[in-house]
């Protein structure tokens, strides 16, 4: 229930995480990123495939910040399929957030992804 929490704490949202077995094996990552309006959000990753496309501290344009999460989150729930036999509804409701957010800004606005946490 602790990582639930913890990931509703992050706007993913209302998950269902399958099972404790499957909680401790996913290697996952929380990005913190910057909107354009200085607004703070952080997002979920149930892979370390953000931290093969992102870098902390760069400056991204939303559109391509949205195109590339699309990318990371796609790999992830191939990875989470792969390995488990079932998607990710994690890394579709992080898309969610994202694409929520990004709707507020124009596509050459800059977004910071600020910091990785594990």
């Amino acid at each position: 229930m602790v990582a639930l929490a913890t990931i509703a704490a992050h706007g993913v949202g209302n998950t269902v995480v399958t099972s404790a077995i499957y909680r401790r094996r996913v290697p996952e990552v929380l990005f913190d990123v910057r909107w354009p309006d200085g607004s703070r959000q952080t997002f979920y990753s149930p892979s370390l495939i953000v931290e093969e496309h992102f870098h902390a501290g760069s400056v991204y344009p939303v559109a391509e910040f949205v195109d590339t999460s699309r990318t990371c989150m796609r790999i992830a729930d191939q990875r989470v399929r792969q390995k488990y036999g079932f998607g990710c509804a994690q890394s579709v409701a992080t898309m969610a957030g994202i694409e929520q957010a990004a709707a507020r800004f124009a596509a050459t606005d800059q977004v910071t992804l600020e910091s990785f946490r594990r």
